[in-house]
């Protein structure tokens, strides 16, 4: 009687954004194994409640979701102290689950085929290493930050306080020169230990046997192939083979449909493309004084629009609170717009909003995640990075891709805490007002918008090319479970 048969070990981070793609990979590697191959998650215990708690609500609806999927809770650790970014929080936390990981692959009783670490779990590649595992890093953002990290130990010498100070551009392989007003915020600072971090992991990623990326040849063709060329490590070990198999969209297919979210009832009522979407991510908010400019800002502007306003942070947690619109909001600002405008304080289904014919453009902070989902539905962009990596993202969008127009801040300080790094830029009014004059297509609009409605209409038919039979993202996936379904062994 034949044994179990091989099983993908996947170990995505807790935050959603990394945990909710890495888990759409991991269930793409299953399908397109076609039963040759299961998927087993092990999960850490995310450091806060409410981290926790989003995983869980994750966890038990993939569970039952009918795949082959196993998800087995690793044990929890003690919190490291005295870290002075989330980064550097996040690298110590996975360094000490290394010999729990280890113990909970070689029980497996499947066969391992390979292990999938999260672009920040390097540490891991360890167990993967003892116990004679291929292993590969899921990298979740995109191929410019990837190349950015790889080439962190070239720059370190160009360097001395950071990016902050460097004079001219910096090269990033397959980009136009980008000034270092759009370096990631993570990164600005080289004197904390978040760089030392980043560019930890850049060089472990020379170790996996691969690198799965979620992005595509036909959105990042040029920075794909600098990194596959070597052009990110000159001199240093050779960057292992790349693997492109995005985008990578999580949509919920389990949970039954219900009554269309309010804000898509709002849509329901207006014109095709005419309202602008702000919404600034899962753990972005604004200010009360910036809130204000906002505000001024799109009532000048004459547009419709659809803000989703979040109050800040509150009992030492990184994500928003409801807003307090009547506290929040300028007095009068709601009954002025209310015929054309809808702020919603809470939560709101991006993806759906995205995807509705009434939304023609979108107000983002530019992470990777809400880049594609607008991408995928072809809705052009005008860039508010915060934190993370989103500047260099915000940077790429325009100036490679040409899909969003920019909209311009004033960067005013930079913060490093264990709660997150956050560049406090400031954006007044009247930038606002330009920025969606320019992006919305009623009333003139711009040259600049035109083009970048046209390039995220031709970013959308390209996208989903590529993950369609034959395109180039699906050709990816199927060359790498391949790969890992020929070269699995048990561990010892």
């Amino acid at each position: 009687m034949a044994g179990p048969g091989p099983t993908i070990v996947l170990l995505p981070a807790w935050g959603s954004g990394h945990f909710m793609s890495a888990l759409e990979a991991g269930k793409r590697l299953l399908v397109a194994g076609g039963g040759a191959v299961s998927l087993t998650v092990l999960v850490m215990q995310a450091p806060t409640e409410i981290e926790a708690s989003v995983v869980e609500a994750h966890v038990r609806r993939e569970a039952a979701s009918g795949l082959d999927i196993t998800f087995r809770r690793l044990p929890a650790v003690e919190h490291p102290n005295g870290c002075e970014a989330t980064e550097e929080f996040m690298s110590r936390y996975v360094e000490r689950h290394a010999r729990h990981v280890k113990a909970a692959i070689a029980a497996l009783v499947s066969p391992v085929a390979a292990v999938v670490v999260d672009l920040f779990f390097t540490p891991l590649l360890d167990a993967a290493h003892e116990l004679s595992l291929p292993a590969y890093v899921y990298f979740a953002s995109t191929g410019a930050f990837l190349a950015l990290m790889l080439r962190l130990p070239e720059l370190r010498d160009d360097l001395t306080v950071g990016f902050a100070g460097l004079e001219g551009s910096v090269d990033v392989p397959g980009l136009p020169p980008v000034p270092p007003s759009y370096m990631p915020v993570c990164l600005v600072n080289k004197t904390v230990k978040n760089y030392d971090w980043f560019e930890y992991h850049g060089r472990r990623f020379t170790e996996a046997k691969g690198i799965i990326v979620n992005s595509s040849v036909e959105l990042e063709g040029a920075v794909l192939a600098a990194i596959a060329d070597g052009r990110c490590t000159p001199g240093e070990r050779p960057v292992p083979a790349i693997h492109a198999i995005g985008p990578v969209i999580w949509f919920d297919t389990t949970t039954p449909p219900e009554q269309p979210h309010e804000c898509v009832r709002w849509l329901d009522a207006q014109p095709p493309a005419s309202v602008v979407f702000l919404c600034f991510g899962s753990i972005g908010y604004l200010d009360a004084e910036q809130v204000t400019e906002v505000a001024a800002g799109l009532e000048r502007s004459g547009h419709r629009f659809l803000w989703v306003l979040r109050g800040a942070p509150a009992g030492g947690v990184r994500y928003p609170t409801d807003a307090d619109l009547g506290e929040l909001l300028p007095e009068g600002f709601m009954e002025t717009t209310s015929v054309r405008g809808m702020v919603w304080p809470r939560w709101a289904p991006q993806k759906d909003i995205l995807g509705h014919a009434a939304v023609g453009g979108f107000v983002t902070h530019c992470g990777w995640n809400s880049v594609l989902e607008s991408l995928w539905f072809g809705v052009p962009m005008a860039t508010w990075p915060l934190y993370g990596e989103q500047h260099l993202n915000a940077f790429e969008v325009v100036a490679s891709m040409g899909v969003a127009v920019e909209l311009r801040r004033r960067r005013t300080t930079t913060t490093v805490a264990k709660d997150g790094d956050e560049a406090r830029s400031f954006v007044e009014a009247a930038e606002v007002e330009r920025a969606v004059r320019r992006l919305m297509p009623q009333g003139g609009g711009s040259e600049e918008g035109r083009k970048a409605r046209e390039k995220a209409a031709e970013m959308s038919a390209a996208c989903r090319k590529a993950v369609e039979e034959g395109g180039s993202s699906h050709a990816a996936l199927q060359r790498l479970v391949r790969e890992i379904v020929a070269g699995h062994t048990r561990p010892e």
